[in-house]
């Protein structure tokens, strides 16, 4: 995180002003994420401090709602914070298509993402395996218009404020899923667009982490259809999950929450 701060601040802040702010959630951690941060030159918020008076919830999501909430400007970039390889490029890429199209309202990053194995030995193409696996064949069954979307569940895209603030936010993985299917119908197509940064690196998580990111996202994609009147049921869908490993099983909590829109907190705010 530090190593990512750093760059940005060198290179979009100093020498060429393309950024007003640099934000870091810090998401209850108990490393030193948010000293370190700090000495890079981000603001730093903990999580559960800002909007305090709403319960506190958890998760990726969660995090960006947040994040979204305290920061202050008009376009909003969001990059995760594990990436190995982070250059400039991955804000400036972003912001581009924004600042030269008015009718541009959603930037998208697309990229290469190599897999590197337990044996060292690096796998062009190879990572992303839940949205090869769940995301994909879930948007080119239900929402085909967002199949061009080479990385749905990316972390890196960029967005106007005025449009995040009128979408929910999903508190766990399936955050980036519901933001794709949530602003297709807000925004439409013509108003998203996707840049190519080259080749993204990052950490990789454990099959069984995957399985419950998985689960995350297709009760995103479910309550999505949902809303839309695409489905109907009864009865909703489990979010309890039985996982084997060489330990035993294990019997996992997948359900997601939602935060509403904040441009919904504010309109009850000025009631109030």
């Amino acid at each position: 995180m530090g190593d990512i701060v750093r760059v940005i601040r060198r290179d979009l802040v100093e020498r060429v002003p393309l950024v007003d702010e640099i934000l870091v959630v810090d998401s209850n951690s108990i490393d030193a994420t948010a000293e370190r941060a700090r000495e890079a030159g981000a603001r730093v918020v903990a999580q559960n401090q800002v909007l305090s008076h709403l319960p506190p919830l958890t998760g990726k999501g969660e995090a960006l709602w947040k994040g979204l909430a305290a920061s202050r400007g008009d376009i909003v970039v969001f990059v995760d914070a594990d990436l190995l390889d982070f250059g400039a490029h991955f804000v400036s890429g972003l912001v581009g298509p924004l600042l030269v199209d008015s009718d541009i309202s959603f930037v998208k990053a697309t990229y290469e993402r190599p897999f590197t194995g337990e044996d060292g030995v690096v796998r062009r193409a190879g990572g992303g395996r839940v949205t090869e696996l769940v995301a994909r064949p879930l948007i080119n069954m239900f929402w085909p218009e967002l199949a061009g979307f080479a990385q749905p569940l990316g972390g890196e895209y960029a967005a106007r404020r005025e449009v995040l603030e009128q979408v929910p936010f999903v508190t766990e993985y399936g955050v980036e899923f519901g933001l794709l299917v949530d602003l297709l119908q807000l925004v439409g197509l013509d108003a998203m667009a996707q840049v190519d940064l080259g080749s993204r690196t990052h950490t990789h998580q454990s099959m069984s982490a995957l399985g419950r990111m998985a689960g995350q996202i297709m009760l995103t994609a479910w309550s999505r259809l949902e809303r839309q009147g695409r489905v109907m049921a009864a009865q909703g869908p489990g979010h309890t999950m039985l996982q084997f490993g060489i330990d035993g099983a294990d019997l996992v909590d997948v359900a997601v929450a939602e935060r509403p829109p904040l441009a919904s907190l504010v309109q009850e705010e000025d009631v109030a």
